[in-house]
C-alpha cells in the first residue's frame, strides 16, 4: 500500500511539472502575443504564484518520491535510466530556475508600466526572447524523463 501511495504521488508530481509548465508557458505567450501591460502583469502574478504553489512543490517531491521508488523497486540511482533520468531532472531545473527569475522580472516590469501608463521597456521584451528560448530545452527535457519513466530502457554505459 504505501508503495502504490509514493508511485501515485510520484505520477501526479510529474503530471503537476508538465501540466503547469505548458499551462504557464502558454498563458505567459499569450499575454506577450496581446502586447498589453495590464495583462501581462496580471497574467505573470498568477504564473509566478503558481510556479511557486505547484511546480516549486512537485520539484520537491519528484526526488524524495523517485529515489524511493528506485529503492523499494531494486533499482539503484547509478542504474542507467535512473541516472540519465535524474541528469535530464537536472536539466530541467537549470533552465527552470533561470525561468522563474525572469518570470518575476517581467511581472515587475509589467507591473511598473502599469503604474507608470507606458510601454514594456526593450528589457522586458529581452527578457521574455530568453524566457521563451530555455522553455524549449526546459519542456524537451521534461519529456525524455517521462520517456525513460516509462520504457525504462537499457542504457549500455550504465547496465
Amino acid at each position: 500500500m504505501l508503495y502504490f501511495l509514493v508511485k501515485m504521488a510520484h505520477i501526479i508530481g510529474a503530471a503537476v511539472l508538465l501540466g503547469t509548465g505548458a499551462g504557464i508557458a502558454f498563458f505567459m505567450l499569450v499575454a506577450h502575443l496581446r502586447g498589453d501591460p495590464r495583462e501581462i502583469a496580471g497574467v505573470a502574478r498568477t504564473v509566478v504564484l503558481a510556479d511557486f504553489l505547484f511546480t516549486a512543490s512537485a520539484v520537491i517531491l519528484q526526488p524524495i518520491t523517485g529515489t524511493w521508488l528506485a529503492w523499494s523497486s531494486g533499482y539503484s540511482l547509478g542504474d542507467g535510466w535512473v541516472a540519465v533520468s535524474i541528469a535530464f531532472y537536472l536539466v530541467t531545473g537549470a533552465f527552470w530556475l533561470p525561468v522563474v527569475w525572469m518570470q518575476m522580472q517581467m511581472r515587475d516590469l509589467a507591473v511598473a508600466a502599469v503604474a507608470t501608463n507606458t510601454k514594456l521597456p526593450a528589457r522586458y521584451h529581452h527578457l521574455f526572447r530568453w524566457w521563451f528560448a530555455f522553455g524549449f530545452p526546459a519542456f524537451a527535457a521534461v519529456m525524455v524523463i517521462f520517456w525513460l519513466m516509462i520504457a525504462r530502457p537499457a542504457i549500455p554505459y550504465w547496465d
